[in-house]
This record gives C-alpha cells, sequence and structure tokens, in this order.
C-alpha cells in the first residue's frame, strides 16, 4: 500500500494563539507541540484525538504560501497530508501518474518529518501533503 494513513489535516489560521484556544476547547485538548518552519514561512501547532492530527498554520511573513492562502480563501482547510512509507518512491511513482511535484526533492517539515506537496491543480484542487518520519 503506497499511503499508510491520513498525518494529518492543516488548517491555515490567522492567529495562533487565537486558534489553538478555539481548538483547545473544541477538541478537549491543548496542544502538544508547538514549532516555526522557516522553510515554510509558518509558525504551526499539534492537536491530537485518537489517531487524528490537527496542524494549526499561521505565517510568519507576508509572502508566504499560508498568507497568500488566507487572502484569497480566508481560514480553512488547507491541506491533507498522507503518511507514506518511502517518500522518494512515492514521488516518482506519483509523477509518473501524472502529478505536479512543487518540489522534486523532500524537504525537512514540521513535526519531524520529511515533506513533498502535491499542486492542486493535479490533484483536483485539493494540496496533498506526502509525509515520513525522519529516523534517527
Amino acid at each position: 500500500m503506497a499511503f499508510k494513513k491520513v498525518e494529518h489535516i492543516g488548517i491555515a489560521v490567522k492567529h495562533l494563539k487565537e486558534s489553538n484556544l478555539l481548538f483547545e476547547k473544541l477538541l478537549g485538548t491543548a496542544p502538544y507541540k508547538e514549532e516555526t518552519v522557516s522553510s515554510e514561512n509558518v509558525i504551526t501547532s499539534f492537536f491530537k484525538t485518537g489517531e487524528t492530527k490537527i496542524e494549526l498554520l499561521e505565517s510568519s511573513h507576508p509572502d508566504s504560501a499560508i498568507s497568500k492562502f488566507i487572502e484569497k480563501r480566508g481560514e480553512g482547510i488547507h491541506h491533507i497530508a498522507f503518511e507514506v512509507e518511502d517518500i522518494f518512491a512515492e514521488m516518482n511513482r506519483l509523477e509518473k501518474e501524472g502529478f505536479l511535484l512543487l518540489n522534486k526533492e523532500p524537504k525537512k517539515g514540521a513535526d519531524n518529518k520529511l515533506v513533498c506537496f502535491l499542486h492542486p491543480k493535479s490533484s483536483n484542487g485539493v494540496l496533498i501533503e506526502l509525509c515520513q518520519e525522519i529516523k534517527n
């Protein structure tokens, strides 16, 4: 099987602190992690409920993809991330299947992951993220 599971759902937010409070009330739990991902110009926080993870993303730069997304569409679901066993093999497979990769090499993402994004134009308007745990 190529995809192991939905790794997380990413939600673009204007104000991370306010959104953290909202999601704490909603999910009944505090975020387990907050981190800055300088390669994407975002500050993130992660919540876990059961097997599901929610990533809140706030822009740390006015020219970031999150900032542009919120300007165009407002706050809301930004991407769906799938966990994969071998990100290089999946990138190769998906590119051969006609999907457009936004980065040719995986990069370090949040929550100790290697990540690659598929362009929404090649996946029915949905930004897809591939994630592989970085093994130390």
